[in-house]
């Protein structure tokens, strides 16, 4: 796949296949330069979040067929902006992560403390 390390040291693991996630649509939450929004947390989304990330202008509900989205719904796994899932925590309405598919490069906006906070298993 790639030679990606997770926040825990390890080898980056699947986020999703379904729905198809990750930059690059892959399944993984891997970035590189390309990736301006660095999605690169694997969370499992609620509905808080969802309204809340809508209220920021970046509606995930809605399916977007035409880009190959299919909108999302609370429990689905989802790589996301490092620096929204902060901004969602920072607001008390983050959602779970699966340290295994966070990309350790996520360690430079949000520390592993926080993140082992909201972890969820693999």
């Amino acid at each position: 796949m790639n030679d990606k390390f997770n926040v825990l040291g390890e080898p980056l693991a699947l986020c999703s296949c379904t729905p198809l996630t990750g930059f690059y649509r892959d399944g993984y939450c891997r970035s590189d330069q390309q990736d301006l929004g660095r999605h690169i947390i694997c969370a499992e989304v609620t509905a808080d979040f969802l309204a809340f990330t809508l209220m920021q202008g970046n509606d995930l509900s809605t399916p977007r067929p035409e880009f190959g989205f299919p909108g999302l719904n609370p429990g689905d796994r989802w790589c996301l902006c490092a620096e929204r899932w902060k901004e969602a925590w920072q607001a008390g309405c983050a959602p779970m992560v699966v340290l295994s598919s966070c990309e350790q490069s996520a360690l430079e906006v949000v520390s592993l403390e926080v993140l082992q906070l909201y972890a969820v298993g693999s």
